[in-house]
């Protein structure tokens, strides 16, 4: 495993997490709110603070990956995971809960107040897997909308977090790129 920058990741590197994002993710995207644009995803994918987590097999190929940054979410200094996604072949092997593990780390070694994600609404799985490690909706979270005319507009995404205050580790993390 290593961990990038936007501008240390390789070409190669940088394509295969692209591609394993549009390979399990486009759709659920295109239905969402949010929408897919591959152009502003491969944008979002070069911001200079974000970091990757990178999972390669014996012969160096990008196997999954896990992207965040620290930042401020509405007035909190926070560790927000873009992005995790792992290719079919190693899913179910605990490798999305060490990854979580390691960005978890190197926030509560930065002294954040919480860790956040956005899931969509609609990735059961997903959401199952973010709360057996200990996340839940966060208050920030988007609310369903009353219209005009009386209809509710459900929010297709939601915004979890945990608390990053209390914490002991054994891991090494990726806190400065």
């Amino acid at each position: 495993m290593t961990c990038e920058s936007p501008s240390s990741i390789t070409t190669d590197d940088f394509e295969a997490c692209f591609n394993l994002i549009a390979n399990s993710s486009a759709n659920a995207y295109a239905a969402s709110s949010i929408g897919w644009s591959p152009i502003k995803k491969r944008k979002e994918m070069k911001l200079p603070d974000l970091r990757y987590l990178l999972l390669t097999d014996s012969t160096a190929l990008v196997q999954g990956f896990l992207s965040f940054m620290l930042t401020y979410e509405d007035g909190h200094e926070v560790i927000y995971c873009y992005e995790i996604h792992l290719s079919p072949p190693v899913q179910r092997r605990g490798l999305g809960i060490y990854l979580m593990g390691l960005m978890e780390d190197v926030g509560k070694r930065a002294g954040v107040e919480k860790s956040m994600l956005t899931v969509f609404v609609e990735n059961q799985a997903a959401r199952n897997f973010y709360e057996k490690l200990g996340y839940s909706e966060d208050e920030y979270s988007p609310q369903p909308r009353k219209m005009r005319h009386g209809t509710v507009k459900m929010p297709t995404y939601v915004i979890l977090s945990k608390s990053m205050q209390e914490w002991t580790t054994d891991h090494e993390g990726c806190d400065d790129g």
